[in-house]
């Protein structure tokens, strides 16, 4: 009866067009919740919910946001067996197990986390700064010239992950987005023309919203020296590792396509060998992006666009301003109150 009521869950999950990834995912959720209750789903009670959640908290230390993800997976398993107009499983209980023996809601309001702020990302979460940004991009071009000096392998490698962290600052991108480029996704820009084939970048795995496919958005470039970066690395460096058949921008030694779990890796060594604070992720350079364009006063709806963010608060929580940008603003909001002449009408 349980892999029954899993395989339907399964099935109406799929039906919604929602990726593998979070239907294994949920999946996975319950099958815990199985073994931590150690009953089956129409013995559970709201208590094994409030015991569940204790546990993630006092024993396993997880963030609020992770739990209520959870609970969240959970009520979705638990209305959908508990739906007996739709899916009748309560009806087959009764029938199995005997009168009064079905599926009950057990994830309500009052035994779970409510959803209530927009983010709940690390609060420590910020960009870089830019003096760490130029530390971090020149020691990642300062293995290249390592390896190269050493007559060792890598030299290929420590270029094209330079060149990678190059690209994810200089057009904001997400890790995933950055990992499923291809070449064939650079194109010219009518409005910038002296950067010629890397005018612009289709960005084709961006995130997707619920049950939907990935979605795309064009980003201008606007950095000059990303460009010739980004070109040397495509015109000079990317065929040397012999992969000319293969689409993807950032290819392997072993001829594949570099995964996210890779750049993780790479971006860490190198914070981490130079002594920046580990709070630093490759979602960091996306951040700085935004911060730093900000910083720079271009259009707010522009770097929206770039982003790919529908809504502007969502640029406002990556932008961090610097404080000496916070000190020009404020200069330039007050000067005005400090002329002689009233801005409403003549004084007295």
């Amino acid at each position: 009866m349980v892999e029954a009521m899993l395989r339907g869950f399964r099935a109406q999950q799929a039906s919604r067009g929602l990726r593998e990834e979070t239907i294994a995912a949920r999946e996975w959720l319950v099958r815990r919740f199985l073994i931590y209750t150690n009953e089956f789903p129409w013995r559970w009670t709201p208590s094994h919910v409030d015991e569940w959640s204790s546990t993630l908290t006092s024993e396993h230390h997880l963030a609020p946001s992770t739990i209520r993800g959870y609970q969240c997976d959970l009520r979705l398993f638990t209305e959908f067996i508990t739906d007996n107009a739709r899916y009748g499983w309560g009806d087959a209980c009764e029938k199995a197990f005997g009168p009064g023996v079905h599926p009950m809601p057990i994830v309500h309001e009052w035994n779970s986390i409510a959803h209530l702020n927009g983010y709940e990302g690390n609060p420590e979460a910020r960009p870089f700064t830019r003096e760490e940004l130029q530390r971090f991009l020149d020691y990642a071009d300062d293995q290249v010239d390592r390896a190269v000096r050493a007559r060792r392998k890598g030299a290929l490698v420590a270029y094209r992950d330079a060149t990678l962290f190059k690209v994810i600052y200089a057009w904001g991108l997400r890790r995933t987005e950055a990992s499923k480029l291809d070449v064939v996704d650079w194109g010219r820009n009518p409005a910038a023309p002296e950067f010629g084939r890397f005018g612009m970048l289709h960005v084709r795995y961006g995130k997707a919203k619920r049950g939907q496919p990935p979605r795309r958005r064009n980003v201008a470039s606007v950095m000059s020296w990303a460009v010739e970066a980004v070109a040397d690395y495509v015109e000079n460096i990317r065929p040397r590792f012999g992969c000319a058949d293969h689409p993807a921008l950032w290819v392997t030694e072993r001829g594949g396509r570099i995964k996210p779990a890779e750049i993780n890796a790479r971006f860490e060594s190198y914070r981490d060998a130079l002594k920046l604070p580990k709070i630093l992720t490759p979602h960091s350079l996306r951040h700085s992006y935004v911060t730093h364009l900000t910083e720079e006063g271009v259009d707010r709806r522009f770097i929206q666009v770039q982003v790919g963010h529908e809504c502007d608060s969502s640029t406002a929580i990556y932008t961090h301003v610097s404080d000496d940008f916070m000190n020009t603003a404020l200069r330039n909001a007050i000067a005005p109150a400090l002329e002689p002449t009233a801005p409403y009408g003549k004084g007295r």
